[in-house]
């Protein structure tokens, strides 16, 4: 099967149709996966196509596992989920789809209950910096700034 221990382009099909079996994957990690073989133009359309013709490669299912996967797991908000997944070149359609993976009701649950562990956890006495260590994690995690806010303001007026 290998000439010249160099893969066949049926080999290189196989290994990427592995390599999305194992994880979703949008078009653009796969494309990314693909340059690491010695390939030309022709070659990689093929793969790609047949990757996406056999359903290997589905970027509205990728979306809505990675909105899911990303909140879910990592406590990300929306606006990290948004950039992520548009660096991953996936269409304002598709995020907009994909975010509907997420209940309003949960997402609010997810970031009261992070806030509070944060808040919790922050060793500075209140003041300024206990206040920007608060919000640079949420903005990290990728929260909405007025959410972030209206949170620092309930929390700083209790007690």
């Amino acid at each position: 099967m290998k000439k010249n221990n160099t893969l066949t382009l049926n080999d290189i099909k196989n290994k990427l149709e592995h390599y999305c079996a194992y994880q979703e994957r949008c078009y653009k990690e796969v494309e990314d996966k693909l340059f690491s073989f010695n390939l030309n133009q022709e070659e990689k359309e093929t793969i790609l196509i047949s990757l996406i013709e056999n359903n290997f490669i589905n970027e509205e299912r990728f979306a809505k596992s990675f909105v899911r996967g990303k909140h879910h797991y990592k406590n990300w908000g929306k606006v990290r989920i948004v950039n992520e997944l548009k660096f991953r070149n996936i269409s304002s359609r598709l995020i907009e789809t994909a975010l509907k993976e997420i209940d309003s009701d949960l997402y609010f649950n997810h970031f009261n209950q992070l806030a509070d562990k944060q808040w919790e956890n922050l060793k500075e006495p209140k003041g300024q910096k206990r206040n920007k260590k608060f919000v640079d994690f949420l903005i990290r995690k990728g929260y909405e700034s007025q959410f972030i806010y209206d949170k620092l303001n309930e929390l700083n007026s209790q007690k």
